[in-house]
C-alpha cells in the first residue's frame, strides 16, 4: 500500500475502453460497504432479454434490487422492434419481479432525448432533472411507487 502523499499521477491508469471486470469489482465493494452500513443485505441483480427469430437479442433490461427499491440501469429495444410493446413488456416484467422481491418502488434515469414520454406513459413520475448532461440535454430521474399485492 502507499499513502496519498506518495501517490503520483503515473500510478493512476485511465482506460478509454469498457472495463466490466473493474466495474463489477467496484460494484461489489460498494455493495459490501452499503450493506454493512445499512444492515440491508438483500441486493440482487437482474437481467432479462427478448430474442428475435435468429436468436439475436432485440430488447433487454438490466438492474438490481436492494432495500425495497428496484433500479433499472439499462433498457434497450432494437430500432426495428420499437413501438411494438417490447419495452412495455420488459418494464411490466421488471415491476412484477421487483414486487416479488419485496420492492416498493422502481427508480431509473433516461436522457431528455431518449424515452421520458415512454416512462411517463407507464406511470413513472419525474423526480429530478440534471441539465447539461449531455450538453444541450438533460438526465431525467423517474420513480414509480409499486402497488402492494400478492408478490410483495
Amino acid at each position: 500500500m502507499f499513502g496519498v502523499d506518495r501517490m503520483n499521477r503515473s500510478e493512476i491508469h485511465f482506460h478509454s475502453e469498457h472495463h466490466g471486470e473493474l466495474d463489477e469489482f467496484l460494484a461489489e465493494r460498494i455493495y459490501e460497504f452499503n450493506a454493512r452500513a445499512t444492515g440491508l443485505f438483500d441486493g440482487q441483480v437482474f437481467a432479462a432479454s427478448i430474442k428475435g427469430q435468429m436468436g439475436e437479442i432485440v430488447a433487454g433490461v438490466t438492474g438490481h434490487t436492494w432495500g425495497g427499491t428496484c433500479q433499472v440501469t439499462h433498457l434497450w429495444v432494437h430500432e426495428s422492434y420499437r413501438r411494438k410493446g417490447l419495452g412495455r413488456a420488459l418494464m411490466n416484467a421488471v415491476e412484477l419481479e421487483a414486487m416479488r422481491r419485496g420492492c416498493e418502488q422502481v427508480l431509473l434515469s433516461t436522457h431528455s432525448f431518449q424515452a421520458p414520454g415512454f416512462y411517463e406513459r407507464l406511470g413513472y413520475k419525474r423526480e429530478a432533472s440534471i441539465g447539461g448532461y449531455p450538453r444541450g440535454h438533460a438526465n431525467v430521474f423517474y420513480l414509480k411507487k409499486l402497488a402492494r399485492g400478492e408478490g410483495a
